[in-house]
């Protein structure tokens, strides 16, 4: 009779178990992330409608972007403590883009950067672009690729990746040539957003090809990015008139407020860059710049932990300090958007190229095939 109750006890005690066990798992694969890419219908542009694609990788990294300017809206990403907290400049509806908003997330194009008077000249022949930014052309002028809607194939195979087209037609903002631009994203389990830039074209055009995302890795926008620590691979860079247009020079950042070869609190020396209003908007010229891949700059943020690394293929990279961030648009939270609360590391070929013989060449003619690859990768230091 005892061993009768003991075995009793026994498998009772099992069952019990099991079904803990059981319990658990299930509660683990409930909340476990479902890594992919989901496709939402978002708002309407101009009468037409955009849509939000939303990649996920294993970790429960998620980053949303949309067809419109191929915008990254937001990226999800944990801070040391594993707290989740979105870590880019954006907005929740794809209307609040439509207003005066400094290019957040969003792809850019034809040409990134500058122009000096809105004008080149390619085998003779000038061309006049759109001015935009005073006297020059800026970011693709008036309606860059930032305000198109692209033509979007969502990938699922063994990481989620997305897949944007556009094809920028012969006279675009006063740019040569049909020009056919794809550009992928893909979101690693390594918790990198990478980003491969393809373009053709039927006649010579120059192209500079860019991500315009605002980041803030402390996950809180209300906070400013100057007790960040960024390090750029660049000993040179090209100095700027009063109107952000390169001189023409490439000066050594050694003893100036632009050296950043180490490691260096972005608010340390920002009241030495000259101009108005205060804080770094420059080109700086990488040290490996080759069309392999290669580091470009490191971001950190001691208070969450994260740090992000830029790795490209370009010869450059933009460094700006969201100086003309003035309050003056608001976010989801209802709280203002303020100057240096969120910065911008825009791979790219030199600012106003064309019009540089000296700088490397951003022309892309017919028969080529321009490629470059840019990824931003975020872990927890």
């Amino acid at each position: 009779m005892k061993k009768r109750i003991i075995l009793s006890r026994l498998l009772l005690g099992s069952l019990v178990i099991g079904t803990i066990l059981t319990s658990c798992m299930q509660n683990k694969t409930k909340d476990a992330p479902k890594a992919g890419i989901t496709k939402e219908a978002w708002d309407k542009v101009d009468s037409q409608a955009v849509d939000l694609y939303t990649l996920t990788n294993k970790n429960g990294v998620e980053v949303k972007i949309s067809n419109y300017g191929g915008k990254v809206t937001s990226w999800v990403t944990p801070d040391k403590s594993g707290k989740m907290g979105n870590i880019v400049l954006g907005f929740n509806h794809a209307n609040s883009y439509t207003k005066d908003v400094p290019y957040f997330g969003a792809l850019i194009g034809r040409y990134g950067n500058r122009i000096a008077l809105g004008k080149f000249t390619i085998d003779g022949k000038e061309y006049t672009l759109a001015t935009n930014n005073g006297k020059n052309a800026l970011h693709g002028g008036n309606k860059g690729f930032d305000k198109v809607i692209w033509t979007a194939e969502p990938i699922s195979d063994t990481v989620p990746a997305l897949t944007l087209t556009y094809l920028s037609k012969d006279g675009e903002e006063g740019y040569p040539g049909n020009l056919k631009v794809t550009v992928k994203y893909t979101l690693t389990d390594a918790g990198e957003l990478k980003i491969d830039y393809t373009a053709t074209t039927d006649k010579a055009t120059p192209i500079n090809l860019t991500n315009h995302t605002y980041f803030n890795l402390s996950g809180d926008h209300t906070n400013t990015i100057l007790d960040e620590t960024i390090q750029i691979n660049a000993d040179r860079y090209t100095p700027v008139n009063s109107e952000l247009i390169p001189t023409g020079k490439l000066e050594p950042v050694k003893g100036t407020p632009f050296d950043f070869t180490k490691p260096e609190k972005i608010g340390s020396r920002i009241n030495q860059v000259p101009g108005t209003p205060v804080g770094y908007d420059h080109n700086f010229v990488l040290n490996n710049s080759d069309t392999t891949l290669h580091q470009a700059a490191i971001l950190y943020d001691a208070a969450s932990g994260r740090q992000l690394e830029v790795l490209t293929t370009q010869p450059a990279i933009q460094f700006y300090t969201g100086n003309f961030l003035d309050g003056k648009l608001i976010a989801d939270d209802g709280k203002p958007i303020n100057q240096h609360t969120a910065l911008c590391l825009e791979t790219q070929h030199y600012p106003d190229s064309p019009n540089q013989p000296a700088f490397p060449n951003t022309v892309l003619k017919p028969g080529e095939t321009f490629h470059s690859t840019t990824i931003y990768k975020v872990s927890v230091k």
